[in-house]
């Protein structure tokens, strides 16, 4: 008997001194994981990606800009008409909520090479910027060296960052500006360390008349780079000539887009109503009232999903007070065969689960019922 309860009252110390462990969702249940829809900031960082992934994965849009934006030299050696995209992503997972990618092939001087355009949308610079890229140019390689044949020679990579930024942010240029050097070492260590340079694109630091690329590119771009600065509503956005020669399922993207942002609501049906052509400003205005509607159900959606998990999270702390309750009780009847009601009642009103797990270990050593009374 004596060894049962000893059994019995180890285990109830294993399960008072165990840690809570948070309950494990998976991206369906879970509206926050990187996987799952989301809400707020979360929402519009999926939006970001597929209104850029969407647009600049055609290679029409993205010849247009990085033609605009390489070097002259350079963007004249490449054969724009081969750009091909590429399958894969390659930034870190960490990472997908703040930015995504675009892969591209295309011959320069008759060979291959590669393009790869990363597009950074988080909200403080970071300066490690050019070590990631780092890391994602090796797994471009990495991945290209699985093919079957083994290439006798890897293509060359030109890196492209593109900053969706508030402000112009003073970001390196090159990896070796991370490197401490010694100005007297230099010649000597320079060949034995690895080096690149990126092209840089910074949104806040271009005119909304500069940017340059097709009229779905050029939307889209100066689209976010209003998000960014607050004028989703302004005028350079709204420009009919502009407007009326963007595809209609980049203008739809833009139209929900938009809504996730939260803009304000009237403004921006005002700027729908201001579409010259009638055909688009009617379909515009409908497809804004069945975002909205689309809206409201995400929305009661996420409430309901956010109760559940609420409940779940209630519930579980419930039941780890009830047992506790229960095995505190249950050992003081082991021990003392007799607990007064009151000292019942009062266990049974104890809600702080730290306060239960130590009654537990004091109804193991206590001298007496009267001796556990004292510790509450």
């Amino acid at each position: 008997m004596v060894g049962q309860l000893v059994n019995w009252f180890l285990r109830l110390l294993d399960f008072a001194s165990a840690e809570r462990k948070p309950i494990a969702m998976d991206a369906e249940n879970n509206p926050d994981s990187p996987e799952a829809g989301g809400g707020g900031k979360d929402a519009l960082a999926q939006a970001h990606d597929k209104l850029f992934k969407v647009t600049f994965g055609d290679p029409v849009n993205a010849a247009a800009l990085l033609r605009a934006e390489l070097p002259e030299a350079l963007g004249a050696a490449v054969d724009w008409d081969s750009l091909r995209p590429e399958k894969g992503s390659f930034v870190d997972s960490r990472f997908r909520r703040s930015e995504t990618d675009l892969l591209f092939s295309a011959k320069v001087m008759g060979r291959e090479a590669m393009l790869y355009v990363l597009f950074e949308h988080q909200s403080t610079r970071d300066p490690r910027m050019m070590f990631r890229l780092l890391r994602y140019m090796s797994r471009i390689w990495e991945d290209l060296g699985v093919r079957d044949p083994w290439p006798a020679k890897l293509p060359p990579i030109l890196p492209v960052v593109l900053f969706q930024n508030a402000e112009v942010w003073q970001v390196p240029a090159s990896l070796a500006e991370l490197l401490d050097v010694p100005a007297e070492m230099e010649d000597a260590l320079r060949p034995f360390l690895p080096d690149f340079m990126c092209r840089t694109l910074q949104l806040a630091g271009m005119d909304y008349e500069a940017i340059p690329g097709t009229k779905a590119g050029v939307f889209v771009l100066r689209v976010m780079k209003a998000e960014r600065a607050g004028g989703l509503l302004d005028d350079p956005v709204w420009e009919n000539d502009l407007v009326m020669q963007v595809p209609q399922e980049i203008l739809h993207m833009v139209l929900r887009y938009m809504l996730g942002a939260d803009v304000d609501r009237q403004a921006f049906e005002d700027r729908l109503s201001g579409i010259q052509d009638a055909t688009i400003r009617n379909k515009a205005m409908t497809l804004a009232q069945v975002y909205r509607q689309e809206g409201r159900q995400e929305g009661r959606q996420e409430g309901r999903q956010e109760g559940r998990q609420e409940g779940l999270q209630e519930g579980l702390q419930k039941g780890q007070l009830n047992t506790l309750r229960e095995s505190v009780l249950d050992l003081l009847r082991n021990r003392f065969q007799k607990v007064p009601d009151g000292l019942v009642e009062a266990v049974c009103e104890i809600a702080d689960l730290d306060k239960l797990r130590a009654l537990l270990l004091r109804a193991a050593s206590c001298a007496d019922v009267e001796n556990f009374t004292k510790g509450l």
